[in-house]
């Protein structure tokens, strides 16, 4: 339970700073969420151990699926953090 509570944070964490830093560089709000849906798509088609779609998805336990939400979460809040940042007058590079 103590290492799903870590996981979820690190995971909130880490694509909050990865789209932090995304943005800042690129200069864009939302690519970072973009990527982090890319990245999730193409880490299911990874573990594709099924026959179907159906079974692959079931196969997911509340485990897995948590920290995903919470990337998601940090990419979301990066987003906005970022154009509050721009709105407020910050030029970051």
């Amino acid at each position: 339970m103590l290492q799903n509570v870590v996981l979820i944070i690190l995971a909130f964490v880490m694509f909050f700073g990865l789209g932090f830093i995304i943005n800042m560089l690129m200069k864009t709000t939302w690519f970072p969420i973009y990527g982090y849906v890319v990245f999730v798509i193409g880490l299911v088609y990874w573990s594709w151990g099924s026959d179907t779609f159906w079974n692959n998805l079931t196969g997911y336990s509340i485990a897995d699926i948590l920290p995903m939400i919470s990337g998601l979460g940090g990419a979301i809040v990066s987003g906005y953090t970022i154009r509050m940042l721009r709105l407020k007058g910050f030029k970051m590079f």
